[in-house]
């Protein structure tokens, strides 16, 4: 996925047919503040209800469309909450040892391809 938030969400909502302001009345944002978001240039990300209304809305990936939004999704940002004192001793590890950051990748997504095979 190469497109930015904005890009994609403009796209999937011309894909539908909709406006600006229809899409906007949809999920219940200001249309002025869509329009910043479809032209990447809102002061601030949308909150996470709205991401995933404009995911259901638009039939995109409400977990991508969080990640592009720059937000965290909140069952992982409550993960990172109890375990921030680790984190950077992760961070540190996997930038130290390629071999180890390898495999925590690969560990990250096998559940994801596993699910793709079932």
């Amino acid at each position: 996925m190469n497109q930015s938030f904005g890009e994609l969400i403009r796209q999937a909502r011309k894909d539908k047919g909709l406006s600006q302001r229809e899409l906007a009345k949809l999920i219940g944002l200001n249309f002025t503040y869509l329009s910043k978001l479809e032209n990447d240039r809102a002061d601030y990300p949308p909150k996470e209800d709205v991401i995933r209304s404009l995911g259901k809305n638009l039939d995109l990936n409400e977990e991508e469309l969080i990640f592009l939004a720059g937000r965290i999704p909140q069952h992982d940002e409550d993960f990172i909450k109890q375990h921030y004192k680790v984190m950077p001793a992760l961070f540190r590890r996997m930038q130290e040892n390629p071999d180890f950051a390898r495999r925590v990748f690969r560990e990250a997504i096998q559940p994801e391809n596993e699910e793709k095979q079932n």
